[in-house]
């Protein structure tokens, strides 16, 4: 069982370029698109987090039922479910505009216990900047690697978000001894002002950089460094992207029995190197379509075990 632990929202996507696109609502959410992906690769997943109870909140499940995800662990609250409108350029690259005050994904509780079976736990995006569930989803984070998990994160930074940016930088810093496996996009990168190499030695035992269309690369504890291209693809938007790379990866990851750190270290080149691209893969996919659309199994032509 892969735990996603974080946020569940209503994407506003435009059809088109511009601010003033015509909206259509969308499921959406960056660790809520994870759960998604995962469900449809055919991992065993469970979505921990809080809905609402409103019509947006019902639809958010509904979605991750449909994608074989276990829900029974979701709270639930009477606020409003949460809103991003996204806005998107020519290239097909987005931004978002958050609506958050009030809403029920953050008053999130640190629950009593994971999933039986649990195996790793993913974490990310707003849920781990809106107070008071931060500090939940935090403290969660540092319970399931107490306990032997395999914890991933990706920051996904919304900088429009964040108050303070240097205090949420030294946040991040304080997670790291905690992580597994850190992935994030360049320019997530940048904004935190590290390097890979910091923050291996911080405590994860791989990071993964996305580079858009330029591709994927991992660095490595053992100083390795392996990359691989973007796949070529007609490009509608990049949105759930960065979503459909980490559920690609615990996919993988889990049809390799290499959830742990030691497991990380041994994969080598040519174990990483098929990883990253069926990573790749899979987010071509998602960008060849509107709105986060992760692909299925079935779309990837999976190995088995990889």
């Amino acid at each position: 069982m892969i735990v996603v632990a974080g946020e569940a929202l209503i994407d506003l996507v435009p059809h088109g370029p511009g601010a003033l696109a015509d909206l259509k609502p969308a499921l959406g959410g960056g660790p809520y698109n994870t759960a998604v992906a995962l469900g449809r690769l055919g991992s065993p997943t469970a979505f921990c987090s809080r809905t609402s109870d409103d019509a947006f909140g019902e639809a958010l499940l509904a979605g991750l039922r449909r994608a074989g995800v276990d829900v029974s662990g979701v709270q639930r609250g009477p606020e409003p479910t949460t809103l991003a409108v996204a806005t998107v350029d020519a290239a097909g690259s987005a931004a978002y505009s958050f609506y958050v005050d009030g809403t029920a994904d953050r008053l999130f509780t640190v629950p009593d216990a994971l999933p039986a079976g649990a195996r790793a736990v993913s974490f990310g995006t707003c849920s781990l900047v809106l107070e008071p569930g931060a500090s939940a989803y935090e403290e969660l984070m540092r319970t399931a690697a107490g306990q032997g998990l395999f914890t991933a994160l990706d920051p996904n930074v919304r900088a429009g978000l964040i108050p303070d940016a240097d205090a949420y930088r030294e946040r991040f810093k304080g997670w790291l001894p905690s992580v597994t496996l850190l992935k994030l996009s360049a320019e997530d990168a940048a904004w935190l002002g590290g390097t890979p190499r910091e923050w291996l030695a911080a405590g994860p035992a791989a990071v993964v950089v996305t580079r858009g269309g330029d591709g994927l690369t991992v660095f490595t504890r053992d100083g390795g460094e392996h990359s691989v291209p973007g796949e070529k693809v007609d490009v509608v938007d990049t949105i759930g992207a960065g979503d459909t790379v980490n559920a690609a990866l615990l996919h993988g990851l889990a049809a390799r029995d290499a959830l742990s750190g030691e497991a990380l270290a041994a994969l080598g080149t040519e174990g990483w190197t098929r990883l990253l691209r069926f990573a790749a893969r899979a987010a071509a996919i998602t960008c060849s379509r509107a709105g986060a659309e992760p692909p299925y199994a079935a779309e990837l032509g999976e190995p088995a075990g990889l």
